[in-house]
C-alpha cells in the first residue's frame, strides 16, 4: 500500500522491489533444498534459475505488450515507456517454462522432474510478489462495501479513497496455500510430471474466479473474458490432461 519504503540519495527502494527479490530468494532456497532431498542432482540449479527467470520475465512483458497491442499501434512510443512497468503473471509462467524446457533439452536432463522441483517455488515466490503488487497498489479489486475491502492512498496505483477488494492479498494467500499442497502432494506423486499438471490446474482454477473480482482494466480482454481467464481455461485443460496422462502411464509401468 506503501511502495517507497527510504531512499539513498537519489535512488529510491520501493516496497514491489523488495518483495519480488524475497520471493526469488526464498524460492531458490526452498529449491535447493528439496534437491538435497529428493536427490535431485542440483548442479543445474543455479543456470535452471537464471533461464527461468529471463525467460518469465520477458514472457510477462510480452504478453503485457499483446494486451496493449491496440495502443501501442497507434503510439509504438508506447514500448519504451512501458519497459519497467506492466507485466501479466501468465506470459511469466509461459515463457518460464519454455525457458526451463529449451535448458533441460539443451543439457539432456529430465525436463519434468525438474519441472516439479521448481513449481512449487514458483508458486512461493509469487505469494510474496503479490505482497509486492498489495504496496504498490497494482492489479487492485473492485470496489466494495465489505468491511474486508481496503482503502489506497492517493499515491497508489489503485484508485486512492475508494473501498476495494483485496485481490492482491487474496492471490497472495492462496498462492501460499498452493505451495504448501503441492510440497505435500510432492511426496506421494506418481510420475514426474504430475505436481506440475496439479499447479496448472489449481492456479488456473483459483485465477479464473479471482479474475471476476479484479478491478484494473489496463489487463486486456478477449470476448467477455480478461486475457487472464482466456489463458486460465487452456492451462486448467492442459493441466488436467497433463496429470491423467502422467498417472495413466505410471499405472502401466507399474
Amino acid at each position: 500500500m506503501y511502495n517507497d519504503l527510504f531512499s539513498i540519495g537519489p535512488f529510491t527502494v520501493h516496497g514491489y522491489g523488495v518483495m519480488i527479490a524475497i520471493g526469488v530468494l526464498a524460492a531458490y532456497m526452498v529449491m535447493m533444498k528439496r534437491a538435497k532431498r529428493l536427490n535431485i542432482d542440483s548442479s543445474h540449479i543455479d543456470s535452471l534459475t537464471v533461464w527461468v527467470l529471463v525467460g518469465g520475465a520477458i514472457g510477462a512483458k510480452v504478453l503485457f505488450w499483446l494486451t496493449q497491442m491496440e495502443n501501442i499501434l497507434q503510439n509504438p512510443s508506447l514500448l519504451l515507456l512501458m519497459i519497467t512497468d506492466g507485466f501479466v503473471v501468465y506470459g511469466g509462467i509461459i515463457g518460464g517454462v519454455l525457458a526451463g524446457y529449451i535448458y533441460c533439452r539443451k543439457k539432456q536432463i529430465g525436463f519434468l522432474k525438474y519441472f516439479d522441483l521448481i513449481i512449487p517455488s514458483v508458486a512461493l515466490a509469487q505469494g510474496f510478489g503479490r505482497i509486492g503488487c498489495f504496496m504498490a497498489g497494482c492489479c487492485y479489486g473492485r470496489e466494495t462495501d465489505s468491511a474486508f475491502g481496503v482503502v489506497f492512498p492517493s499515491s497508489s496505483l489503485a484508485p486512492g479513497g475508494v473501498r476495494l477488494v483485496p485481490t492482491q492479498l487474496i492471490s497472495s494467500g492462496l498462492d501460499f496455500l498452493l505451495f504448501a499442497v503441492l510440497v505435500l502432494y510432492a511426496k506421494r506423486k506418481k510420475a514426474d510430471g504430475q505436481v506440475a499438471a496439479l499447479y496448472l490446474i489449481l492456479y488456473s482454477g483459483g485465477r479464473f474466479i479471482l479474475e471476476f473480482f479484479r478491478g484494473d482494466i489496463i489487463r486486456g480482454s478477449v470476448g467477455i473474458l480478461s486475457t487472464s481467464q482466456f489463458i486460465a481455461i487452456f492451462l486448467f485443460a492442459i493441466g488436467c490432461g497433463m496429470f491423467i496422462a502422467r498417472q495413466y502411464k505410471a499405472a502401466i509401468l507399474r
